[in-house]
């Protein structure tokens, strides 16, 4: 019996538990690190699976391991959970509906990603349990990958070090295991302080603080034509200083993304972007202090280990979807503006060419698998799963689980993750990551090579964006 047959056997056996994760996840729909009742569900149905599971790791009450079996291969698994806010939504209903107005939502289908991560877990247990030998199954329970970048804390504490290579997707409209860089990042706020005073009696008296900001921003304007031109600086005004334009602001903030295609990059910028706050503070007389937030490495698609999830996801295939699901596809797709179907097709023309596009563009549910995309070329994003990647060998995949050009953070990526197609497409995930892992445990030289091609590529280190004394900013009780 080939593994993916085998695999297909595990995940039909745990098929009412992802599809619990998929569906109780989706309802809870919990922001970054308050992902509570989530975590609480993953550790019963693990702890009935006899993994040892261990919570409240890196300084997160709710990151967690779940582990199986002993000895070398370890393999890690990642999985994500938490929702975005105000993207509340129907299910299911190609209308836009919040279920509660103002509430979270899954609108970028991590509920899907953490039970595509957990039913390929279990499925490696069962081979596990069954073939006995030396190996490890390790579920990496990852909260707030959309604002608090947890794996970069769960990376700077060391989580991953012992894991010999590991394996994780996303949700998307197309099937394919990804070869692309991913943008580092660092997330930042720059405070200043100065001195409030009547703005028509006595503004000579005062320092400010909005001056500041200002003046800051002003700078980095012009900073933006002196650095790389992959590089990108956003921001957005946290505090300025009150309402009453007849008084000097004596507090402002402002918050900065600064992105590059190389940590090393970000990290270099950031040291120019605080020489702009220091001067702008000298001309304003105000003082300036940051705060990191989060930061996140550039993701490095281990190749040799890419190559072994695409021919996965190959040989364990695609669930066929019911003509119910390509009109219900169909209907979502009708949502999406011109320029979004247009953005989506001149991405697969782009990477897999026109045919490719034009295939695409007559179905609304992505029913193939293309090939494996290489590029040296970062995607305009960034990851926290790029932190494991510098550290472990790591490959990831998409498997279709919305209508083709569904954009991510979007009342309609909401509102299919709760239906038979994001399920089909989590089986799909599941299944090309359990069959890429269960190869690494029959041939542990997999990932032996993959880490002598991680080692050419970092010499065997890990710049850590976020500095040992910054801890994760936890929510307030």
């Amino acid at each position: 019996m080939t593994i993916e047959t085998k695999v297909k056997e595990y995940l039909n056996q745990k098929a009412a538990l992802i599809e619990e994760i998929n569906e109780k996840i989706w309802d809870y729909a919990e922001v970054g690190l308050e992902e509570n009742k989530s975590v609480a569900l993953y550790k019963k149905l693990l702890q009935a699976e006899d993994f040892h599971f261990e919570n409240g790791i890196a300084g997160m009450p709710t990151a967690f391991t779940a582990s199986y079996g002993s000895g070398k291969p370890v393999i890690g698994i990642l999985a994500e959970y938490d929702a975005l806010p105000q993207l509340s939504q129907e299910a299911g209903l190609p209308k836009e509906s919040p279920l509660e107005v103002g509430g979270h939502g899954h609108g970028c289908g991590h509920n899907s990603l953490g039970a595509g991560a957990f039913g390929a877990t279990l499925a490696v247990k069962e081979y596990i349990k069954e073939n006995g030998g030396s190996g490890t199954i390790k579920l990496f329970g990852c909260p707030s990958e959309e604002k608090d970048n947890g794996k970069t804390f769960m990376a700077r504490d060391g989580y991953f070090n012992d894991v010999d290579c590991a394996f994780t997707w996303h949700p998307g409209d197309r099937n394919l295991t990804l070869g692309i860089p991913t943008l580092a990042n660092i997330s930042v706020v720059f405070s200043f302080e100065g001195k409030s005073s009547h703005a028509a009696s006595a503004p000579h008296l005062g320092r400010s603080a909005l001056d500041s900001v200002e003046l800051m921003n002003v700078g980095v304007n012009y900073l933006r034509e002196h650095v790389i031109p992959e590089a990108r600086l956003h921001y957005a005004y946290l505090d300025t200083g009150g309402q009453a334009p007849n008084v000097v602001q004596g507090s402002a903030s402002v918050h900065y993304y600064i992105r590059a295609p190389k940590v090393e990059q970000v990290l270099a910028i950031f040291e120019r972007v605080k020489d702009v706050a220091k001067g702008a503070a000298l001309m304003s007389g105000t003082k300036y202090t940051y705060d990191i937030y989060s930061g996140l490495s550039d993701y490095l698609p281990n190749i040799t280990l890419s190559k072994v999830l695409q021919t996965s996801l190959e040989e364990y295939g695609v669930t066929p979807y019911s003509e119910a699901e390509y009109e219900l596809a169909k209907s979502f797709y009708d949502t999406l503006t011109e320029q979004e179907k247009a953005s989506a097709l001149g991405q697969v023309t782009m990477m897999h060419g026109r045919d490719e596009a034009a295939k695409m563009a007559n179905k609304p549910l992505h029913n193939g698998i293309l090939p494996l995309f290489i590029s040296n070329e970062a995607m305009p994003g960034s990851t926290d799963v790029g932190d494991v990647s510098q550290v472990t060998p790591t490959a990831q995949l998409s498997a279709a689980t919305v209508c083709f050009g569904t954009p991510f953070h979007t009342w309609q990526m909401t509102a299919q993750g709760k239906t038979s197609t994001a399920l089909k497409g989590v089986h799909t995930a599941a299944g090309a990551m359990a069959t890429a892992a269960i190869k690494v445990l029959e041939d542990p030289t997999i990932a032996e090579e993959a880490r002598q091609e991680l080692i050419a590529e970092t010499e065997g280190k890990y710049i850590c964006p976020i500095p040992d004394d910054v801890s994760p900013h936890l929510p307030k009780s």
